[in-house]
């Protein structure tokens, strides 16, 4: 997979990638117009909403409404560093929904493909290159 990152302008940061693009800004105070998640908020909801395709295929499976369900993600930060050190995701669940498949949609919000890559992630190489774009 491959993405490319361009700048559109002020403190905006977009990747493109197939047929989508994810902007993203800075807020004001970061010299931003604040239009777009920041890209550090966008990476942190990636843990929620892919942890809520797993709850939705869960119930869906199981023929379960889901209007009544949310997840609700909070992050504690290491006041000195600023790094997030905790993630905690709540999955709000209606009263009527069945007690017997409560531990199982927990468990299948654990199979989430971003929390098992928070949890052994991948080597990140950075490198720079100069390239002649073409003129046309």
């Amino acid at each position: 997979m491959e993405m490319l990152i361009d700048f559109p302008g002020g403190a905006r940061v977009d990747a493109h990638f197939g047929e989508f693009t994810v902007r993203t800004d800075q807020p004001p105070q970061g010299g931003g117009e604040g239009s777009a998640p920041t890209p550090f908020a966008t990476f942190l909801s990636s843990l929620g909403t892919c942890a809520g395709i797993y709850v939705l295929g869960f119930c869906r499976q199981r023929g379960l409404p889901t209007e009544n369900i949310r997840l609700v993600q909070r992050m504690e930060f290491d006041p000195a560093t600023h790094m997030v050190t905790r993630v905690a995701l709540d999955i709000q669940l209606p009263p009527d929904f069945p007690e017997k498949y409560k531990a199982a949609v927990i468990r299948s919000a654990e199979q989430c493909a971003v929390k098992k890559h928070f949890e052994r992630p991948p080597a990140i190489q950075v490198s720079a290159q100069t390239i002649e774009f073409s003129k046309a």
